[in-house]
């Protein structure tokens, strides 16, 4: 039986049309999401939020947000306000904080709890317990902050206690890393003096986004 013929891909043609007119709204950014219910829960009262990324990564850190004291209203699609608690009033979350796939959120929030002197143990799905937070924990460890429990090569279900007063420190990260950037600035956010940090290329490779311009 002779073997049937390839199928031949048919030839396109484009030709010129007109220009494109109306207005699209592009999807919210996901890295800017997790900082904005952070910062939200940071700043003491109302924040309001438009055009958030309402993907479950995101809703994770939301729900995290509330666990340590903020409240949280969604108002429409991509809208919501956030009533935080404000810097240095956090509470401790009674349960253990679920940040299931979203490693950005995780990493964040450690930054959040190393600079207030609570106590949160984070944890995920099996995608993110494989995933190292020594990065992370080594600058809050130099300011102040306890791990109490983590699992083999500091990876999740890790036990966080924050500093109960954040120790000013100068800090050069090993790799370029926004992740470790913020954690090390939102935990600074608490300290008693400013926070330096820097990078090892220059200028850093890094999208600003917990730091100011």
């Amino acid at each position: 039986m002779s073997e049937p013929a390839p199928h031949l891909a048919q030839p396109l043609t484009a030709r010129r049309a007109g220009a494109l007119h109306g207005r699209a709204r592009p999807p919210g950014d996901k890295s800017i999401s997790h900082r904005a219910f952070l910062f939200g829960l940071l700043t003491r009262g109302r924040t309001d939020i438009d055009g958030l990324l309402e993907g479950e990564d995101v809703l994770r850190t939301g729900e995290a947000c509330k666990a340590l004291g903020a409240t949280l209203e969604r108002l429409a699609p991509g809208r919501w306000n956030v009533h935080g608690l404000g810097i240095g009033s956090l509470l401790a979350p009674r349960g253990v904080l679920d940040f299931g796939n979203a490693g950005t959120g995780s990493r964040l929030m450690m930054g959040v709890v190393g600079g207030h002197a609570i106590t949160a143990t984070f944890d995920g799905d099996a995608s993110l317990r494989k995933r190292p937070m020594r990065r992370i924990l080594d600058p809050l460890k130099l300011m102040g902050a306890q791990v109490l429990a983590e699992a083999e090569g500091g990876r999740c279900p890790i036990t966080l206690k924050g500093a109960d007063e954040a120790a000013p420190i100068v800090y050069r990260t090993p790799v370029a890393s926004a992740q470790i950037k913020s954690a090390v600035l939102l935990a600074g956010l608490n300290a008693r003096a400013p926070i330096r940090w820097s990078c090892p290329q220059t200028p850093p490779p890094l999208r600003s986004r917990s730091s100011p311009r």
